[in-house]
């Protein structure tokens, strides 16, 4: 299934601006028919997963 920016930032819970300036600039995985962005459900797992984070490990100074 393709999502529009909007239907991706609301499962993502960002603003559909910030998709498509990520988008813009090839730093997310995206779909484009004609002129329209639309994300997949493997687009918007791999924006998740590249976006996670482990726990921040405390180093003594």
């Amino acid at each position: 299934m393709l999502n529009t920016a909007e239907q991706a930032a609301a499962l993502l819970q960002v603003p559909a601006s910030w998709l498509r300036k990520k988008a813009a600039a090839d730093q997310i995985p995206y779909t484009k028919i004609g002129r329209h962005l639309r994300f997949s459900t493997d687009d918007l797992n791999a924006i998740i997963r590249d976006g996670a984070r482990g726990p921040r490990r405390h180093t003594p100074s």
